[in-house]
């Protein structure tokens, strides 16, 4: 399955769903960063109320609405991002990847056409979110054969 926004211009304003455990460290400002950046946002697990707060039920919701089309990307978390990220990667068609810097969030974008990105509430400062995630906006999916072809292999799998 392709990005749903592939060749879109990832600058641009898009649906975005985000996924916590709990409304500890980034939780909240994951939602008001993404929203005064101008994208619609929809919430899921701790952040939403009427769902499963636990991390691997949450993080599937948002990987799902990014599989199914309902969302353009999603932002997964919990407390070390991983079993965010690991429950993301279940569902096809999420490509969740955990960055805990900017430059593994764009070379995740360009590289792997990450379509989930998965965070720790514990590591991850304000001000860092808000370098991974001007970085995962940044960034575009390479049009490279051979990227493409990685890409393309890991529906295969």
């Amino acid at each position: 399955m392709a990005s749903a926004r592939a060749g879109a211009d990832y600058a641009s304003v898009m649906r975005i769903s985000i996924a916590a455990d709990e409304r500890a460290g980034i939780a909240e400002a994951i939602a008001g960063s993404l929203a005064s950046r101008g994208h619609e946002v929809v919430a899921h697990g701790a952040l939403e109320g009427d769902e499963p707060t636990d991390w691997a039920w949450a993080s599937e919701a948002a990987a799902r609405d990014v599989a199914e089309g309902r969302v353009d990307q999603a932002v997964v978390a919990c407390w070390t991002g991983t079993g965010a990220a690991i429950a993301a990667n279940k569902v096809s068609g999420a490509r969740a990847a955990l960055c805990a810097d900017a430059e593994t969030a764009s070379g995740a974008r360009r590289w792997n056409d990450a379509n989930v990105l998965a965070l720790s509430l514990r590591t991850t400062s304000e001000a860092l979110l808000e370098e991974i995630l001007d970085a995962w906006f940044a960034a575009e999916p390479s049009s490279s054969p051979e990227d493409r072809a990685n890409v393309d292999h890991l529906d295969e799998i």
